[in-house]
């Protein structure tokens, strides 16, 4: 929380701080520290390679001090992770003036202090790799203590910088003092590394679409709002990019993705974020065949870039992304799970069914709604192994293409993976006509109430009107990909800085 009053570590390290100065020192000096090796590179190499390592450059944090006499030893932690470091008098004060050991490293720096080391590799009489080092400068003070993990003689620790608020407000510190974070945000980074290297290689094109839309459009979701002073209109945080990729398709591209940020005006739980990160690919002359192999291959791949196997931990569950998936339609999987059948059921039915399933039903929710309801109270949890979902009903999909031999339904997968959907794709649908007729039934549903129907989107029609080819498109979610991916329960694990309530002053 915030705090005007500064604690007694607070005050003593200002004041080491003032120290500093008086002795000549900036605390913060500007000039560039020229790094020549990593913490991690020469725990790997060295002793095999002693040669390159007679003369090493590193910069990092403090992380430990033990100070015997003359001599002392510490922990410090780069980038790549924590090296020893062996600091002696003599050395980094070959001279008379012994200041910068007897009144600086011993007495001013702290533990969190960013330092600059230089000197040579050695192992010490326990076998441990470490630097002796022959210079040191001091590159940015910390002021405020870290709260690092103590343990017993029994093994306990105490202390430990767990609570996920505090994490989740204080991400800096979150990742100095749990270095297991960090290894969370460099698989998500590969996780979309892997993905785009899969359609840079098939040809396709990253583009960039508007997160400031007209209309809310691409997803049934509720926006935010906002207002544009210039030009005195309302706008809307894309809910989706889908829209716009497609207008893509239609002018001529054969394969356009985008990595999207994209904003949702709903709850927060441990899989939903109010700001999320969002892959679509929209990919000409396919269908929602082709993408289900086109996914598999695709998350195969990812899988074995992030973690080196196909295979991951989810929780309790054991889950292959080796392909093919299982694949089974909306209406099969509720029979099987849910022993109810939907299919054909009037709106009063599915109203009823719902009840019995413990849906808190409204006036606002139509036959889709209920379905998907009925779906997700009965048999999401289930889908533990990845499994598509497809065919859906026509009204629970606006943009998704008719059946080609399932009257009533859509040409439209989703891809579950322990019991949450990551993926969401279609057969597109391309006629301006029927397009217009779908916009218009969820404009009937907005009228009940439907916060989260769509809008018209009279442009996208016009652009279907110069006629969009056949195509197929995905939505991933990246953030439950990356939850999937490194065994995380919360989506806020995998996010920077989650969306939290306000920090409230002490005052």
């Amino acid at each position: 929380m915030f705090d005007n009053e500064l604690n007694e570590q607070q005050l003593v390290r200002r004041q080491k701080m003032a120290q500093l100065r008086e002795l000549g020192i900036d605390p913060f000096p500007p000039e560039a520290y020229e790094v020549s090796h990593y913490a991690a590179d020469i725990k790997e190499h060295y002793p095999q390679n002693a040669d390159g390592y007679r003369h090493v450059r590193l910069a990092g944090r403090m992380m430990s001090q033990r100070i015997m006499g003359k001599a002392a030893f510490a922990n410090l932690q780069d980038s790549s992770g924590r090296i020893q470091i062996y600091v002696n008098r003599d050395e980094i004060c070959p001279g008379e003036d012994k200041t910068l050991y007897n009144e600086v490293f011993k007495k001013l720096l702290d533990i969190g202090d960013i330092i600059g080391v230089e000197g040579h590799v050695f192992t010490t009489q326990t076998g441990e790799t470490s630097v002796h080092v022959t210079s040191l400068q001091l590159l940015s003070k910390c002021l405020n203590p870290l709260p690092l993990p103590k343990q017993d003689a029994d093994g306990n620790v105490y202390d430990a910088f767990t609570d996920p608020e505090a994490r989740y407000r204080m991400r800096y510190v979150d990742l100095v003092v749990n270095p297991g974070v960090k290894d969370i945000f460099i698989k998500r980074s590969k996780v979309v590394q892997s993905l785009r290297e899969t359609f840079n290689n098939q040809g396709y094109l990253e583009v960039e679409t508007p997160i400031l839309q007209p209309i809310h459009g691409g997803a049934a979701a509720r926006p935010f709002v906002t207002h544009h002073n210039a030009l005195d209109v309302q706008l809307y945080l894309r809910i989706a990019n889908e829209l716009y990729l497609k207008r893509l398709i239609v002018g001529g591209f054969d394969g356009v993705y985008e990595f999207a940020k994209n904003f949702r005006n709903e709850g927060i739980d441990r899989t939903h974020n109010p700001e999320f990160t969002g892959l679509e690919i929209y990919v000409a002359y396919k269908d929602y065949f082709w993408m289900m192999e086109f996914v598999e291959t695709m998350l195969e791949k990812c899988a074995m870039d992030v973690n080196g196997t196909t295979a991951c931990k989810v929780g309790d569950n054991d889950i292959s992304f080796k392909a093919p998936f299982r694949r089974l339609s909306m209406f099969d999987a509720i029979r099987e799970y849910g022993k109810l059948d939907v299919e054909g059921k009037s709106e009063d039915e599915l109203r009823e069914m719902a009840k019995k399933v413990g849906v808190e039903v409204t006036p606002q929710m139509g036959s889709a709604k209920l379905i998907d309801e009925i779906f997700g109270a009965t048999t999401e949890k289930h889908l533990i192994q990845p499994t598509y979902i497809t065919d859906y009903p026509v009204e629970m999909s606006p943009l998704t293409k008719k059946h080609r031999s399932k009257p009533g339904l859509v040409e439209r997968f989703e891809l579950y993976v322990n019991g949450k959907e990551i993926a969401n794709a279609y057969t597109e649908l391309n006629d301006p006509i029927d397009q217009k007729e779908r916009f218009e039934e969820q404009l009937k549903l907005a009228e009940r109430g439907d916060d989260e129907a769509m809008s018209m989107d009279l442009d996208f029609i016009r652009s279907l009107e110069y006629a969009m080819p056949p195509t197929s498109g995905l939505g991933v979610g990246i953030d439950r990909l990356t939850m999937m991916l490194t065994n995380q329960q919360s989506i806020q694990e995998v996010l920077f800085f989650p969306q939290m309530r306000p920090e409230k002053s002490q005052d």
